[in-house]
This record gives C-alpha cells, sequence and structure tokens, in this order.
C-alpha cells in the first residue's frame, strides 16, 4: 500500500472573456462541486463524471491509502485572480506539507488555466508541488482535453494523462488511466517525455471526436500508448487563451526516449496532413432561421442550433438573446431554447408563480456589445429549484445547483432560464421543468459540443450558429499578442 496525495484545481481560461474567475466562483457549487477539502474532497466528487472521481475508486481498487487535499473548479471565464490562484494554490499545498511522506501525488489539472500574473498557471503549481516533494517523489496529473501543454507542464510532472473524447464523456475513465500509470511508475525512475506543439489553432467546434479528423487521430493516439511507453495524448487545444502556450500539442512519456519522441511526431505530422479538415463551418442566424422554417423532421427528432459563442462551458455568459430574437420574430413554432443566465428574471417568475404573465426585460445582462435584452411578457410555463442530478453521458452523476429555473413562454418559444450559468449539454437541465427536448421542432442551446453527447441521438441535423458572444468560434478573429512565433490562428484550407 501507497500513500497518495490526491487534489485539483481546475480552470479552463478565455483571456477574452469579460469577468474574471474568482475565489467565490471556486467555492460555489454549480454541476460540478463547490471547493472542498479532506475527507470532504472524496465525497464530493463520488459518483461524478470527474478525473478526481474515476481516479479515487481506480486508486482504491490498487489499494493505496488516499490523502485527500484541495479540490476545486469554476466556470470557464477571464482569467483567474491572483488572489483565487494564490489562495487556492496555497490550500493545496499547505494540505499536501501537512500529509507528511507521500509515494506519489495526483492533480486533477485542466491544463489550460491563466491566472492575473501567471499565464502558465498549471505550469506553476506542478513546479511548486514538484518543488514541495522533491524530484523522486511521482507525480501525475489529468488534464482536459483542451489543455494548452507547456514545457513546463511537460517537465514538472512524471506523467501527464489527457481525455481522449470531446463531448468528455470519457473524464472519470481518463481519471482511472492517470491511477494506473501512477501505479505504474511507484518505485521506477522518471519516464522520458516528449512534447511536440503544432503550429495551428483549431476551433472549438472543429475538435469534436464523434466526426472527422478527431475521431480518427484520438483513435490512433490510443493504439499507440504501447508498453514501454506509460502515457500519449493528443490535445487539440483551447484556442481562446492568449498565451505563448496556446494551441494543439502532442505528448508522450514512456521507458524508451526515442520511441516517445517518433509517437509524438507522427501524431503531430498527421494533424498537420488533415489540417484543411478542420475548417469551420458556420451558421448564420438568419441562415439558421431560415433552415428550421423548412425543417420537416419526424417527431422527436428536433434539429439543434448551437449557440456556440454564448456558451458559458468556454467563457461564454449564457444571456445574449439575438438567435432567440429572430427564431421568435420569424413566428418558429415548438422551440425549446436555453439555458439563459438570468437571476433577476428567475426571481420575478417565482414571484409570480406558474401560470402567471409577467414583463421581463429578460438577457442581455452582462454587457455583450449590441446586445438588448428581449422585453415581453411571459408566461411562466414551470418552475425549478435547479437542484437535479446528471443524467446524460458528460454530466453523469453531476448534483446540479443552478439556482431557482424557470421555463418561459412567447408565442412559439419556450425559454429555460437559470440564476447560475451552465452549458446547455444534459437533457436533465430541460426535464427539470418537465420540458422533453424530444418534443420540440427546435432546440436552441447554449453550447458548443458537449450538447452532442446527450442531444445528438436525438437530433435529425445540428447547425453551428454564430450568433454574439464572447466565446468567438473563429480564432482569427481573435485579438491575439501573446502566441509564439508562427503560430497560425486557423487552419487552412485546401
Amino acid at each position: 500500500m501507497s500513500r497518495i496525495a490526491i487534489g485539483g484545481f481546475q480552470h479552463e481560461t478565455n483571456t477574452f472573456s469579460s469577468t474574471p474567475a474568482t475565489l467565490a466562483d471556486f467555492e460555489a457549487p454549480d454541476a460540478w462541486p463547490g471547493l472542498a477539502r479532506g475527507g470532504a474532497m472524496l465525497e464530493a466528487v463520488a459518483g461524478i463524471n470527474l478525473p478526481a472521481a474515476g481516479f479515487v475508486q481506480e486508486a482504491r481498487s490498487l489499494h493505496h491509502e488516499l490523502l485527500p487535499l484541495t479540490w476545486c473548479s469554476a466556470q470557464p471565464s477571464r482569467r483567474v485572480t491572483h488572489a483565487a490562484y494564490e489562495h487556492i494554490s496555497a490550500l493545496l499545498l499547505d494540505d499536501l506539507q501537512h500529509a507528511g511522506n507521500v509515494d506519489g501525488v495526483y492533480l486533477d489539472l485542466h491544463g489550460a488555466m491563466v491566472a492575473g500574473h501567471v499565464d502558465d498557471a498549471d505550469g506553476e503549481l506542478l513546479r511548486r508541488v514538484r518543488a514541495l516533494v522533491g524530484p523522486d517523489v511521482p507525480i501525475v496529473a489529468s488534464l482536459d482535453y483542451h489543455a494548452n501543454v507547456s514545457t513546463l507542464m511537460a517537465r514538472a510532472a512524471s506523467a501527464l494523462v489527457s481525455y481522449r473524447t470531446y463531448p468528455h464523456i470519457d473524464m472519470a475513465e481518463c481519471g482511472a488511466r492517470a491511477a494506473r500509470v501512477l501505479q505504474d511508475l511507484l518505485g521506477h525512475p522518471r519516464p522520458a517525455v516528449a512534447l511536440e506543439h503544432v503550429d495551428f489553432l483549431i476551433p472549438l467546434t472543429s475538435q469534436s471526436t464523434l466526426v472527422e479528423p478527431m475521431r480518427t487521430l484520438m483513435d490512433q493516439a490510443g493504439r499507440l500508448q504501447q508498453s514501454p511507453l506509460l502515457s500519449v495524448c493528443l490535445m487539440p487545444g483551447f484556442p481562446a487563451a492568449d498565451v505563448a502556450d496556446c494551441g494543439p500539442a502532442a505528448y508522450a512519456c514512456g521507458y524508451n526516449d526515442a520511441m516517445a519522441r517518433e509517437t509524438v511526431a507522427g501524431l503531430a505530422l498527421e494533424v498537420r496532413a488533415r489540417e484543411h479538415e478542420f475548417a469551420l463551418e458556420l451558421y448564420s442566424i438568419e441562415q439558421a432561421v431560415v433552415a428550421t422554417t423548412r425543417h420537416a423532421a419526424p417527431r422527436g427528432r428536433p434539429i439543434i442550433l448551437a449557440d456556440t459563442q454564448d456558451n458559458p462551458g468556454a467563457g461564454g455568459h449564457a444571456d445574449t438573446m439575438s438567435l432567440i430574437k429572430a427564431l421568435v420574430a420569424s413566428n418558429a413554432r415548438g422551440v425549446l431554447a436555453g439555458v439563459i443566465c438570468d437571476p433577476a428574471a428567475a426571481a420575478r417568475a417565482h414571484a409570480a408563480g406558474e401560470g402567471a404573465q409577467v414583463e421581463l426585460r429578460l438577457g442581455a445582462g452582462s454587457g455583450t456589445p449590441g446586445e438588448t435584452p428581449l422585453v415581453a411578457r411571459f408566461k411562466v410555463v414551470a418552475l425549478g429549484n435547479g437542484r437535479f442530478t446528471g443524467t446524460g453521458p458528460f454530466y453523469r452523476g453531476a448534483r446540479f445547483e443552478l439556482g431557482p429555473m424557470a421555463l418561459l413562454e412567447l408565442g412559439g418559444v419556450r425559454i429555460a432560464v437559470a440564476t447560475r450559468k451552465q452549458q446547455a449539454a444534459d437533457q436533465a437541465m430541460f426535464r427539470h421543468l418537465r420540458a422533453e427536448p424530444a418534443d420540440f421542432a427546435v432546440l436552441a442551446l447554449k453550447s458548443s459540443v458537449h450538447f452532442r453527447a446527450d442531444f445528438g441521438p436525438i437530433a435529425d441535423r445540428i447547425l453551428v450558429v454564430e450568433a454574439p458572444g464572447p466565446s468567438i468560434a473563429d480564432p482569427a478573429r481573435l485579438p491575439f499578442r501573446r502566441l509564439r512565433p508562427g503560430m497560425r490562428t486557423s487552419p487552412r484550407r485546401r
């Protein structure tokens, strides 16, 4: 039995977003638990599709003694504030110091966290942990599929293990793989590490592993992970981060240096060879609305409009209204939209009660340029307390805490509203308000790709819509200043 310290600090930073991540954001629960320490941490993540949960389960099956530290996450947003980063890092390091001698450390990280004073926030945290435990204790970190991997991260950790799916249905499995990698490292020297960056940014909506080219590329990465290699990762990166390490990367570690370097070089070469396949396909609001009017899918097979640029899972605020306004103006019928984050509207709907008519200025509270509220008299169709459990492959087991929620109706459009923002990636979010997504002809979802895991099987057609929002779909439109030399902001077409 080995003594394994386990902790986590997750944030995906959209440096172009307008709202920073504060300590309060990490302390409050949403779909994931709020900040937890010690034994409470193990209870908080249990049963959820999270890397830490998968690690705990697998490590227990390997009969290790687990020493829980600090674990927390926050919704994607602008940089983590200096105060929040230093406070949480200090908690985790203090817990690790008080754990005494440890045989190994596991960290549940994102890999694309940027702090107000540190561009490579994950790498800096790993550096501090390495300085505390010394050069010989194995440190394994699980990373998000969208990690922007730095040389410091690769050097400070003994091994990195990343998700292989987008939508991220394998987060818990990634944690379990990390536990097995750590098991293989115990009592052995540090493995050789290879890392190679790719020189173009990949738009988020082009990164899904449900379609080409990432489906085949990720299968290839999985097949390449064979002994003596311990981990082979292909991470497309999070493109909305203005930092030097932004972008795709291939990584491998193991006990054959040449094999690790050759594997990484081969993966990076294959990504470059398929560059043109990552080109964006976006629909304007007008094109999307026209498509819905011409849509004649069988019952139970809605057309899905992905409102990607206001996706709160990538730094959006979930409150832009342009797409919904256009659907209302077109007299669209059978539309279910959401989830809009508007605490004031949710509170007024609860005060009015189910069945009531209420005048609202819905959405547009975050100040996205050009956005205005949807001002109308809405019917309150259903109310909920925002507490429910995720049932889809991505949010499986997540214990949602979205605050008071309401389902509002305006003409043929029903709109789900919540007090806290969360991307619409689980049908349970609408069922909580007694709305069955398959009963609608059109679903307008504040999400980029994660919705495909739960909503994809019922969809007749999916359109990615370029409606307003801070999570810009095309990285070439972002005002980058800190990318490394030679980095291109969009994939070349043929």
